[in-house]
């Protein structure tokens, strides 16, 4: 949902007439998180804040009843013609509004408007500029029941993780143990706490490790065995739609002792996630609010400086927010992927997940960040120090 005194507040500092969300056939996250659930729209449907008066829906006749939960007062049209000539009433005397669009395709993530539909706006006379940043304080923060029940989410998945260690420690050894048979342990451990997922877990071992987005299938996984390298990648949540994921990522040994090389593999990742987790706190003790490019920087050039940046493939870490996906809409920890400038402000989350990937195995490190009101920058997750070892 969204707070509009916030974002009022941001539309008059930053000179925004008002925000004008656009979707068809649900295409826009951004305007049905606003709305509070997505619906199977097969029109052109509009949604229009702005900085100073009434909120107003724009529907499609044919879509009427999939508004009728909407807060907001509704307007109908029936023709393109009729629809253009609401849209240019609405916007009188504006001469910039926010739309879920990105120069030069910067940020896909908060770019949900085709580029006709931008031009007809402009037809009108009005400019559009990207409404990222207007999102990120007016609907990315997390509610207090979503703080409390990712926090709850936090204390199941992690006592799924070492249940799933467990079962490894436990049946170390025999010829039927796999990744998959994990995988699905640990599928049955969300359901017997009464947690949902999308998809995975991810449950590697050795060269799969190393493959940041591997998944076992029933088709497709390795046994697990002694002197086994083993990632577990595991993400989990409430069903309640203000529900946050808990997202972790912890790694192992099928043995008694690391070998030298994962410690060292897994010494460098951890000291790249604690950089990022420091330079977050840091931050916040000055009073100065960072973006996602900075962070994953910091993390990235702890890895660089040893040597190892090509074998660090993806994002330092993604927007977590309440959505039916660990990855929510807000800002992502990344200046790989995209130069993400989005502000990193009290009241929003994310993951913070370096990892080396190298040919034979790999290293993720994955805790969950909650920037509190008051508190700062705080890890809800454990923090693993060392490998585990289930020999």
């Amino acid at each position: 949902m969204i707070d509009l005194k916030a974002a009022r507040e941001y539309m008059h500092a930053n000179d925004v007439d008002g925000w004008l969300m656009y979707d068809f056939r649900g295409n826009n996250p951004v305007m049905w998180q606003v709305l509070g659930g997505a619906q199977a729209t097969s029109r052109r449907n509009f949604v229009w804040i702005p900085a100073r008066d009434e909120a107003i829906c724009l529907i499609h006749v044919i879509d009427r009843l999939l508004f009728q939960g909407a807060a907001f007062p509704k307007r109908e049209y029936l023709t393109w013609q009729e629809m253009h000539a609401a849209l240019q009433d609405m916007l009188v005397g504006c001469k910039r509004v926010a739309m879920e669009y990105s120069p030069n395709g910067a940020l896909p993530m908060a770019a949900f408007v085709d580029a006709g539909t931008i031009e007809l706006i402009r037809s009108f006379g009005v400019d559009v500029t990207a409404s990222a940043d207007l999102f990120q304080v007016a609907a990315a923060r997390w509610s207090a029941k979503s703080v409390d029940l990712h926090r709850k989410a936090c204390v199941e998945v992690l006592a799924t993780k070492d249940a799933a260690f467990e079962y490894i420690r436990e049946r170390l050894g025999r010829d039927d143990l796999t990744e998959y048979e994990v995988q699905q342990f640990i599928r049955s451990e969300f359901d017997r706490r009464g947690l949902i997922t999308d998809h995975g877990p991810i449950v590697g071992v050795n060269q799969h490790s190393g493959d940041p987005h591997y998944e076992p299938g029933p088709d497709n996984h390795s046994p697990i065995r002694p002197g086994d390298w083993i990632l577990i990648d595991l993400w989990a949540k409430h069903a309640d739609p203000e529900g946050v994921y808990c997202d972790v990522t912890f790694t192992g040994y099928a043995g008694s002792a690391a070998p030298a090389k994962c410690r060292e593999i897994f010494n460098l990742v951890a000291g790249a996630r604690d950089r990022a987790i420091e330079i977050l706190q840091s931050a916040w003790k000055e009073g100065t609010v960072l973006q996602g490019w900075q962070v994953d920087d910091a993390a990235r050039k702890h890895i660089a400086d040893a040597g190892y940046s090509k074998f660090f493939r993806h994002r330092t870490g993604h927007s977590m927010g309440p959505a039916p996906s660990p990855h929510a809409l807000g800002a992502n920890i990344d200046n790989l992927e995209t130069h993400d400038t989005r502000r990193l402000i009290p009241g929003v989350g994310f993951s913070i997940e370096p990892g080396v990937y190298l040919p034979e195995f790999g290293v993720r490190s994955e805790v969950d960040v909650y920037i509190d009101e008051i508190d700062g920058p705080t890890v809800t997750t454990e923090i693993q120090r060392e490998p585990i070892l289930v020999g």
